[in-house]
């Protein structure tokens, strides 16, 4: 019997699978990292400096000595104007269960709330401090201060010990970038199979978005969980057609065009491919924590009328939402190729297209274009993404960890909490909800 079907069979009663770091609120991380936080573009130096006396040199990344100390990541956003959802994703992504310990960087007169911040983190138990560069006596020093810190928070980490973890315990985003003509019929239904063992095993997957599923609004609506939760879906993807026709475009883009993708119909099939077959139980938006297990949909376009422009403006924007929903590992599925990674949670790249993943190897963890050559058939492809994906989640190291990304952006948005149809009626009243300030 395979894993997933033993964690299937036995449920929550399933001997531990994984190990991971346990955090006061009973998640438990698959990495325990430093995170230096800036809260506006005019400490992002400062904190970069700091992180970057903690960069391994890229030839080590290989060793699995060099990771004998939690590594250091660096987050922020650049906004110098409140903003309730950067405050939102800030809390989730500084609280979130591959974070052990967080730096705050600020210059001292931006508007995001440093106190509550702190506040927050300093509650879940992690160490935490904020450096004010306007108090710390400017850039040299600030640095210092920070290089300090974050060296007596990584020892202090070393210290602590992993936990039995279990595949119910895991959340498991995924997203498609660069994509062209094979991603639809490799990659993406790949991940799809490899979401379904996940599922099955009591884990709770996020697949993403609205903009890049218009089309299969009732196709998603005929696997919604309850008849109300397929109405919700119905009314997130017509949102997220209006959004895009009132800024004059949609999320097909030249470069799909020019990997031989022909329409937004072919784009949003091949899309909602890695969605697998699993009932969908819920929606979320940017900073929501999947209180279930199961398959759940991210609705990443903004509510209201546009005020901030393009609703991501790179693959990296939705990944920092997919892990600010407490995904523990990113799936990216691309055809074109790409070498992002991201910060806190580890990236896994699944490659569509044969030719780019004979391109960029040393950038791809798994080959799913060997189906287009007959070297493998769906299932096989997506049962080595569920392995990869358990692998990762036991601590190896995913190809863009290896490689050192750490790619992280966050801007300006703006959300409406989700209504109660979009959540299991057993976690309604339990989800955990930031408060606004």
């Amino acid at each position: 019997m395979t894993e997933t079907q033993l964690n299937a069979k036995a449920g929550n009663t399933a001997e531990p699978m994984l190990e991971g770091w346990l955090r006061s609120d009973g998640r438990k991380g698959i990495r325990n990292v430093v995170a230096v936080a800036y809260l506006v573009e005019c400490a992002h130096h400062v904190a970069r400096e700091i992180v970057a006396q903690f960069r391994e040199p890229l030839d080590g990344f290989d060793d699995p000595g060099a990771h004998a100390e939690p590594p250091v990541h660096l987050i922020g956003f650049p906004g110098c104007f409140p903003n309730r959802y950067a405050e939102k994703m800030m809390t989730r992504l500084t609280t979130h269960p591959n974070v052990g310990a967080v730096l705050f960087v600020s210059l001292g007169c931006e508007s995001m709330n440093k106190h509550y911040l702190v506040d927050q983190v300093r509650a879940s138990g992690r160490p935490v401090e904020v450096l004010t560069i306007q108090e710390k006596g400017g850039t040299r020093s600030t640095i210092q201060y920070g290089v300090d810190w974050v060296r007596g928070a990584r020892a202090q980490l070393a210290q602590q010990q992993k936990v039995p973890m279990r595949l119910d315990e895991l959340v498991v985003g995924t997203i498609c970038g660069g994509s062209d003509s094979t991603s639809g019929i490799t990659a993406n239904p790949a991940v799809g199979r490899a979401f379904d063992h996940l599922v099955a095993a009591g884990a709770a997957c996020v697949f993403e978005e609205t903009g890049e599923l218009v089309g299969c609004e009732y196709h998603m609506k005929n696997r919604a969980a309850r008849p109300e939760l397929g109405d919700e879906i119905v009314a997130s993807v017509a949102k997220a057609a209006r959004y895009y026709s009132i800024l004059g475009h949609g999320s097909f883009a030249v470069g799909n065009a020019d990997g031989g993708l022909t329409t937004q119909e072919e784009k949003s099939l091949g899309a909602y491919a890695k969605s697998g077959a699993s009932p969908i139980v819920g929606i979320v938006k940017p900073g929501d924590l999947p209180p279930t297990g199961g398959l759940y949909l991210l609705d990443v376009v903004p509510d209201g009328e546009p005020r901030f422009g393009f609703p991501n403006i790179s693959d990296n924007a939705e990944i920092a939402e997919l892990i600010a929903c407490g995904a523990h590992i990113i799936l990216f599925t691309t055809g074109r190729g790409s070498v992002v990674g991201s910060a806190l949670s580890p990236v896994v790249k699944i490659c569509a297209n044969p030719q780019t993943y004979r391109n960029l190897s040393g950038d791809m963890d798994v080959d799913a274009g060997r189906m287009l050559e007959g070297r493998g058939t769906l299932d096989e492809v997506g049962r080595e993404v569920f392995d990869v994906t358990l692998a990762v989640s036991r601590g190896a190291r995913s190809k863009s960890e290896m490689l050192g990304h750490q790619e992280f952006i966050l801007t300006y948005k703006t959300f409406e909490p989700v209504g109660p149809a979009c959540l299991p009626a057993s976690a309604r009243v339990a989800v955990p909800v930031v408060a606004s300030h």
